[in-house]
């Protein structure tokens, strides 16, 4: 494996930022309201599922007195 001068990974990082294609402000908002809207979905659903699992080991256990 060739060893890279720190001077030529500088150079090699700054030549790939080049490449980069940043998202716009309107992107980022965009993305970000999605990413909150599932989270509040799957928050909620596994919040449900968990009640309803609870309730059912909870009748199960209470079945044995």
């Amino acid at each position: 494996m060739a060893k890279t001068t720190p001077v030529e990974f500088i150079r090699q990082v700054r030549n790939e930022m080049k490449k980069v294609t940043w998202p716009t402000g309107r992107e980022t908002m965009i993305s970000m309201i999605a990413v909150f809207i599932m989270v509040l979905l799957a928050s909620t659903f596994l919040y449900f599922a968990d009640q309803i699992i609870a309730w059912l080991v909870r009748s199960i256990m209470n079945l044995g007195l």
